[in-house]
């Protein structure tokens, strides 16, 4: 028994991801600078120790077995906490974070977010502070989705309607924005009588950005039943689909600004009642009273958030 906790090594956990990742033994064996054959060996190795199949070799690739794949998600995820428990050590020994990660939803300001990492970077006229900073975008529910499941230190654009209230997380608001009904001019409903009925809406093909959840129930928005839909993966994709006429959809007024004004693209009042979406941002709250015990470049982007200012670029800047 004690061999089988003995082989689950971080080395032997990174040469299963590399594997998975890669598709075969040469490719990983290549990625982690080690020669195949002692790939191969060292994988036989931690086989005999579990008394397990990892990998089926029979098609010539390195196919997980269902053992394997056991192995794999459960090993990502001891890699990821021991990540962060060096992650919370390191805090605790100089007060910054070795890594934060911000999920952001793809609607807010790439440029504005930019504006703060170089802000970040210049913190110090000693040089950037030492945290690596990780930023990932996420769609709808995805955004939530990132900080419950801890790939997310900061969440920026959370759906309010939607994040429900957590223990141990923290929301505050970031603004409404609203959506409007986006055509191109040459698109039928360019000419239809306003404003636009649902039952109207419903016969043309809708452009919708996948939700990026993976645990939590994805969100639909502004999607009718029956209705076709072109899923896409980002807004700038849907701007670009809705610019060749190939559905229509609820944009944010800043991604079409410039078309609008260009004429590349017109809105359509609709007859159902829209409200402005309400958007926030979240982090997991820390064990003591304000942020004092919170990691230092995680209160430096809340430093940030607390300005209006920030707040209101990040919802309309483009």
């Amino acid at each position: 028994m004690a061999d089988k906790h003995l082989s689950l090594t971080p080395d032997a956990l990174l040469m299963m991801d590399a594997i998975a990742r890669n598709g075969s033994f040469a490719a990983a064996a290549r990625e982690l600078g080690r020669v195949p054959s002692a790939l191969t060996y060292s994988v036989r190795q931690l086989e005999d120790a579990l008394d397990v199949l990892l990998f089926d070799r029979r098609s010539g690739q390195a196919k997980l077995t269902a053992a394997g794949q056991e192995l794999l998600t459960e090993g990502r995820r001891l890699l990821a906490e021991m990540a962060g428990v060096a992650n919370r050590v390191r805090r605790v020994a100089t007060g910054w974070e070795t890594e934060l990660t911000i999920a952001v939803d793809g609607v807010l300001s790439p440029v504005t977010m930019l504006e703060l990492v170089e802000a970040f970077y210049a913190e110090s006229a000693e040089g950037p502070p030492p945290t690596r900073l990780r930023l990932r975008t996420e769609v709808l529910a995805g955004t939530w989705d990132a900080l419950l499941s801890g790939q997310a230190d900061l969440a920026l654009g959370v759906a309010l309607n939607s994040a429900s209230p957590t223990p141990g997380i923290e929301v505050q608001p970031l603004g409404e924005l609203p959506f409007m009904l986006t055509v191109s001019p040459h698109h039928p409903l360019a000419a239809a009588e306003e404003p636009i009925p649902d039952e109207t809406l419903a016969r043309f093909r809708a452009v919708a950005v996948a939700d990026s959840a993976s645990r939590l129930s994805p969100i639909t928005v502004n999607l009718l039943p029956g209705q076709d839909v072109l899923t896409v993966d980002s807004q700038h994709d849907k701007l670009q689909a809705l610019l060749r006429g190939l559905g229509v959809g609820f944009m944010p007024e800043p991604w079409i600004r410039q078309a609008l004004a260009e004429g590349h693209l017109v809105t359509r009042a609709v007859r159902r009642t829209s409200t402005p979406a309400s958007f926030g941002y979240a982090w997991r709250a820390s064990s003591g009273p304000g942020t004092a015990s919170l990691g230092m470049a995680l209160q430096w982007w809340l430093g940030q958030l607390a300005s209006a200012t920030t707040r209101h670029a990040l919802l309309t800047r483009l």
